[in-house]
């Protein structure tokens, strides 16, 4: 019981912080080419994949090992690819309205996850879908009007997201989990050190300091999600993520006058219901499939 609430801890902690790196980063990728401001907080988080990975049982020889390299360094360029579009769209469609369109991810992967892992997916599931996308809808036309072309920049991302969660779910099938964080560090640093000097940019001295605030609270909010999903299972604390979408309205009102209209308040309470949903009926199905056995 004792290490299931630190585990909650750890994951609201991590969220938190998460969310007060979104808050910088939106400040970052408005003055600043997202692809340079990614680059750097890749460097760290490389840095620290590397320094975890050598002090596991074997060392980096031992991390580094995979059955699924191909698939390994793909992860590693999609999730490097997400962070890039997540910051552009915290700068162009705003932190609040993005978090919103990001949080019907978790639907995504349930349809994505049919045709590519073959995964069923029973009525009750594919009535939260539905009504998942309904609340996408909602938030996607936040004046009751067209939606925005640019708002197809925050789908993007979602996509993106989800084929990096589908890869994950297939390598885990062979390979540890901190072989596959290893590859995330490494590749998208690598990745992003190819294309990032082409977008490279003198930052204020000001400005260097919210970088490297941007790189400890990416270290630290990993950091406590590993220790997180040490001690719970992932439907404990996906739940917990919807609080991004909190935190994220909150900073996006009061620091940076964003506004929040009727409709992405009510779509993105549908999307979270039917998002929680979702992962809970996953996490039932995934259990009973696992006692018949």
């Amino acid at each position: 019981m004792k290490s299931k609430t630190h585990g909650y801890i750890f994951a609201l902690l991590a969220i938190t912080i998460f969310s007060i790196q979104d808050g910088i980063s939106k400040h970052l990728g408005s003055a600043y080419p997202p692809v340079f401001v990614t680059m750097v907080r890749y460097w760290a988080f490389a840095l620290f994949t590397i320094v975890l990975a050598s002090k596991m049982r074997g060392g980096l020889r031992a991390t580094a090992r995979t059955k699924r390299p191909l698939l390994q360094i793909t992860r590693g360029i999609l999730l490097a690819a997400q962070v890039v579009v997540v910051v552009s769209c915290f700068a162009v469609i705003g932190l609040a309205h993005s978090q919103a369109i990001f949080s019907a991810t978790p639907i995504l992967i349930a349809l994505l996850s049919m045709p590519i892992l073959g995964e069923r997916v029973g009525w009750r599931r594919w009535t939260a879908i539905i009504a998942g996308l309904i609340g996408v809808l909602l938030i996607l036309k936040p004046d009751g009007g067209f939606f925005a072309t640019k708002l197809l920049l925050a789908i993007f991302s979602c996509f993106l997201f989800a084929f990096y969660v589908i890869a994950t779910r297939l390598v885990s099938r062979e390979d540890s989990a901190m072989t596959s964080f290893f590859y995330t560090g490494v590749v998208g640093g690598v990745a992003m050190t190819l294309i990032g000097p082409f977008y490279w940019t003198w930052m204020s001295p000001s400005d260097w300091i919210w970088m490297l605030l941007v790189c400890m609270t990416s270290i630290s909010s990993h950091y406590l999600l590993i220790r997180a999903y040490d001690m719970l299972d992932a439907a404990a604390i996906q739940p917990i993520t919807y609080l991004q979408l909190v935190y994220a309205s909150v900073i996006g009102v009061t620091i940076y006058g964003e506004s929040l209209s009727l409709n992405t308040i009510a779509g993105s309470l549908i999307v979270v219901a039917s998002g929680i949903f979702t992962i809970w009926r996953e996490h039932v199905v995934a259990r009973r499939q696992a006692l018949e056995r």
